[in-house]
């Protein structure tokens, strides 16, 4: 649940090994991913029987459990910590006052199924109750009696038995039972589940735990996504719960997170207080066509086709022929992304459908399948062979796009002053062809705009482009603000009227450079992005809030000044070409908890494209190590933090006493 994370190098996303195909438990249950809900990511301990009713409410009158969500799940922290006379489990009595099988009651009189928690250990990870380890038959008779249709078997205090076994005994259990109870297993991919886990239970996780923010999302989907082979009906990669609508992620990002979950055929577990959760996060969590492709009876996980520089295809073949094609951007500036659909095992045809599952329009294409991607976000295609695609709207890939940056630097830092070129594009995928086409851009009031180039052309056939060229300057003044830039296009369409198209490229003034020598804590960084809440100032990474972390520590030595990362992480500062050196003591950071002694990470510091100063992997064992990096001439500064191989993991890593000499 909580403990080790799994990571996969990215290198490996495309697996090589030929997997035979597992073969599932014979009991028919979980034949498409699990739907549903579980407290943890919004609760942790404080659960009770008021927000597991309420969701089984919420279930029914949001329209989620038409949507085809059944599961409403308690996780830990529910019973009293011993255990009774008999042996037997007992609900926490200040919390749970009606008992298991009285909620359990309720959620079933809604339609819905009731799913519980444990651990395979003497403790669960919270210790607040006991594990379930050597007490697998009296604990899944219990079980059974209270009406449990899912159960998730944690990994905590586990004695240093094999996971095979433990999991392995809970299984018998449960069959013993005589009850249809789907069983997830929980041990964090630490034993490479996905090799066993067909033949032990219907999922299991393959990383640590997720949370609530871009990087650690990011993080699990690179983990996950080489898996695909092992997946299938009754026997599922499960990269851990849906974060959608607990409020640290934008809503392009929860619909990146959930349109690549179901890519994935995951398991699709809500983790928010429904009870809080905002009207456009719930559009996200009932887009039904999006749920049908993770719901789809063929089970296919969706394979990598490719991935470039953070720009993403996946493919998920479906039962009635169709291809599911998710094209991801990963970076912070607009991509035009794009596959064929020879490449994505299509057959040929004079024109394809291609369905759009988040604008909710149907398009076609002469087989070219693309879009210009906004950052961190997911367009998602339905796309069919033949058919009616005369019918369709052209599908036209438009959109910004920012000249290439300096090597290594997001392309949306735009320093004041300095000019940077935009590109507005517009290409026809389609059969048909398209007229008079126009394209534009819009920049803030003050801003220079010099247009370098004007397209003509009147029509547009299969695979013709239409772009237009400007240099863009922000004006002095703007430093350390945030900046939009719009460009649209509009064109002629037989049997569509016409159509237009408008885009947003958001940009980021940096503050000025440093003109002194200077702690990096106390300059204004231009981007960030960390593995676990934000990059904190003058203390460790703590807990998700900013602000959570304790004093810079590293091997017992402690730092007033520096910054607190989790790997992965980067930082990027503007030094304009002022700054000569950047110093730093790095390390692992001790704050961690006594018996979990784990982290391990690398420093890497880069001076504009050139890495220009780094060390291997670091733990949690070693002292702090020196860095220093050249800076001359540099524009900009990224520090950089990997993890060390292992997963991150309480890989809270420290730039300490971090300092630029600049003039």
């Amino acid at each position: 649940m909580r403990r080790l994370g799994l990571v996969i190098a990215v290198a490996a996303l495309l697996p090589v090994a030929v997997v035979t195909p597992a073969q599932a438990l014979p009991d028919g249950l979980a034949l498409t991913p699990p739907m549903g809900f579980n407290n943890w990511n919004t609760t942790g301990c404080a659960v009770d029987e008021r927000i597991i009713r309420d969701t089984a409410d919420i279930f029914v009158a949001q329209g989620l459990k038409a949507a085809g969500y059944q599961y409403v799940n308690v996780d830990d922290c529910w019973a009293e910590p011993a255990r009774d006379a008999e042996g037997r489990m007992q609900a926490n009595k200040a919390r749970f006052p009606n008992g298991i099988k009285a909620l359990a009651d309720y959620v079933h009189s809604k339609g819905l199924k009731f799913g519980i928690y444990t651990s395979a250990g003497t403790l669960t990870c919270a210790k607040t109750q006991p594990g379930a380890l050597d007490h697998e038959d009296v604990d899944a008779q219990t079980f059974a009696d209270w009406g449990v249709d899912y159960l998730k078997y944690d990994n905590c205090n586990n004695a240093g038995r094999p996971a095979l076994e433990r999991y392995t005994k809970m299984r018998d259990a449960l069959a013993k039972t005589g009850r249809p109870i789907v069983y997830s297993l929980c041990e964090w991919g630490e034993n490479k589940p996905w090799e066993w886990g067909a033949a032990v239970g219907h999922l299991w996780r393959t990383t640590g735990d997720i949370k609530d923010n871009w990087a650690k999302m990011v993080q699990i989907l690179k983990a996950n996504a080489p898996l695909a082979p092992y997946a299938g009906p009754g026997h599922w990669n499960d990269p851990d719960m849906l974060e959608v609508g607990n409020g640290g992620m934008t809503t392009a990002e929860y619909q990146s997170h959930f349109s690549l979950w179901a890519m994935m055929a995951a398991p699709l577990l809500i983790g928010a207080d429904l009870r809080k959760v905002s009207p456009a996060n719930f559009d996200v969590l009932r887009n039904a066509e999006v749920i049908a492709l993770d719901q789809d009876r063929r089970g296919v996980q969706a394979r990598v086709l490719s991935n470039q520089d953070g720009h993403w295809v996946f493919a998920k073949p479906l039962a009635n022929g169709d291809v599911a094609v998710a094209l991801f951007n990963e970076t912070t500036s607009n991509a035009t992304i794009g596959t064929t659909a020879a490449a994505v095992g299509l057959p040929k045809a004079a024109g394809y459908s291609a369905r759009d599952l988040w604008a909710r329009r149907d398009l076609q294409t002469a087989g070219r399948i693309s879009a210009v991607v906004p950052p961190h976000a997911t367009v998602v295609y339905r796309v069919h062979a033949g058919g009616s695609w005369l019918r369709n709207a052209p599908l036209v890939s438009t959109g910004v796009e920012l000249a290439a940056p300096v090597p290594g630097v997001p392309g949306e830092i735009t320093p004041a002053g300095k000019p940077f070129e935009v590109t507005v594009s517009a290409t026809d995928e389609a059969r048909v062809p398209v007229f008079d086409p126009r394209v534009t851009l819009t920049a803030p009031a003050g801003w220079g705009v010099d247009q370098l180039s004007r397209p003509r052309a009147f029509v547009l056939g299969t695979g013709d482009t239409v772009a237009a060229r400007w240099r863009v300057i922000p004006p002095a003044g703007t430093e350390g603000t945030t900046a939009v830039l719009r460009g649209g296009v509009s064109y002629r369409t037989i049997g569509f009227g016409q159509v237009s198209w408008a885009g947003d490229q958001q940009l980021t003034v940096p503050a000025a450079p440093p003109v002194a020598p200077a702690w990096a804590s106390d300059l204004r960084w231009a981007a960030e992005k960390n593995g676990y809440g934000p990059v904190e100032r003058d203390m460790s990474n703590g807990s998700i809030p900013a602000g959570d972390g304790k004093p810079l520590t590293i091997n017992g030595a402690v730092y007033p000044k520096g910054l607190g990362a989790h790997a992965p992480s980067e930082v990027v500062f503007y030094l304009g070409g002022r700054c000569t050196a950047f110093t730093a003591d790095v390390g692992v950071d001790d704050e961690r908890e006594a018996t979990n002694k784990q982290g391990s990470a690398t420093f890497e510091v880069y001076a504009d494209g050139a890495r220009a100063a780094a060390t291997g992997v670091r733990t949690w064992q070693d002292p702090a190590v020196a860095l220093t990096a050249d800076l001359h001439g540099a524009q900009y500064l990224r520090l950089v933090v990997t993890d060390g191989g292992d997963g991150n993991s309480y890989d809270r890593s420290d730039w300490a006493a971090a300092r630029l000499t600049c003039a």
